[in-house]
């Protein structure tokens, strides 16, 4: 059944079609390439979480840390003598993969030494001086339009080619193929290679938090700064390492998302993309480790249902009309459960 509801062009940007045959139809597709999109999503949650859990501060800068580390690990391969040709390279799957983990591990590099510089310069000053938690606000929201626009303009200044206003001529790793077919879906390594790994690194991080030393260092400053640095616990290294942890995800993600969308290399790549993990955030509950991996899968089906169901022009909307939804009737997100009152 397709309906379509009709409306005024001044105020609406196209119409709505309520496919609702075509979700059924592509049920089983839409739920694989969700869960490829999700996985990413719950990566650079995780970032978001973690910072807002230790500070209370929602840094909307992470999205740029995103960034950084794709064109890291761009021009990373473009240094180990890769060439930005459009062909996918095909040497070999013991060599694919030790190029996708030089490449992941270079953007972690770049994205988590972002993130430390981005604590460092914009956060940690403010912090000493007492300011209040709305100047943390607009000092992240700043920092991100600093960071997009060093792409954008300056980038392109120092190293010609690199930056700037059109997406990068894509690198490729890896071709998508069909690994086997789940309910008449076509499963691909890409999507097999971005769950796995996001899943994976998502557990370390929960183990890391909940089981390690330096994670119940985390959860003391979370819980109470002061009584945890009255024990012995050093505030201002765990916020740094909290960011670099973060930021280590941040690229992870990034070189994942190259995977999944070779032409997203661009200056402005991951403001929306954050903008949705910040929301996956949200909804799983801000603050939990679980709950943002929870909530990144959840928002990458939304928006590809619903992309089907109403319209591919409404895929962003969607996600974020589920977000809200939610919301109201759960505040604290669906786990609810913050990163300072985390058991072991």
């Amino acid at each position: 059944m397709s309906v379509t509801v009709l409306a005024d062009p001044a105020l609406y940007a196209g119409t709505i079609d309520f496919n609702i045959s075509g979700v059924a139809d592509q049920f089983w597709q839409l739920t694989v390439d969700g869960l490829s999109y999700g996985a990413i999503y719950a990566l650079v949650a995780v970032g978001y979480t973690l910072v807002y859990g230790v500070l209370r501060l929602i840094n909307f800068a992470h999205s740029e840390v995103f960034m950084f580390g794709m064109f890291g690990q761009y021009v990373g391969l473009e240094l180990l003598g890769f060439s930005a040709s459009g062909n996918t390279y095909s040497e070999g799957l013991l060599m694919t993969i030790v190029y996708l983990l030089v490449a992941m591990l270079i953007g972690m590099a770049v994205s988590g030494a972002t993130a430390v510089g981005l604590e460092r310069v914009a956060y940690r000053p403010l912090r000493k001086r007492g300011a209040k938690p709305l100047i943390f606000l607009i000092t992240a929201i700043g920092m991100s339009f600093v960071l997009q626009e060093f792409v954008h303009y300056v980038l392109p200044k120092i190293v010609p080619g690199l930056g700037g206003t059109n997406p990068q001529q894509p690198i490729k790793l890896v071709a998508p193929k069909q690994e086997f077919s789940l309910f008449g879906a076509s499963v691909t390594n890409v999507a097999i290679v971005i769950v796995l790994a996001a899943v994976a690194l998502a557990a370390l991080t929960e183990i890391l938090i909940n089981q390690t030393r330096f994670g119940r260092a985390i959860r003391a400053v979370a819980q109470d700064p002061d009584t945890a640095t009255l024990m012995g616990v050093s505030r201002e290294r765990v916020i740094m390492l909290t960011f670099l942890i973060g930021g280590l995800l941040a690229g992870a993600a990034a070189t994942l998302y190259t995977l999944k969308v070779p032409q997203g290399i661009v200056f402005n790549g991951g403001f929306i993309l954050g903008v949705k993990a910040f929301s996956a955030a949200v909804l799983g509950g801000i603050g939990n480790l679980r709950g943002a991996l929870l909530g990144g899968l959840l928002l990458g089906l939304a928006e590809d249902y619903g992309q089907i169901l109403f319209g591919t022009q409404w895929r962003d909307v969607v996600a974020f009309v589920v977000l809200v939804a939610v919301l109201m009737f759960r505040p604290t997100g669906i786990l609810g459960e913050s990163l300072g009152k985390a058991r072991v």
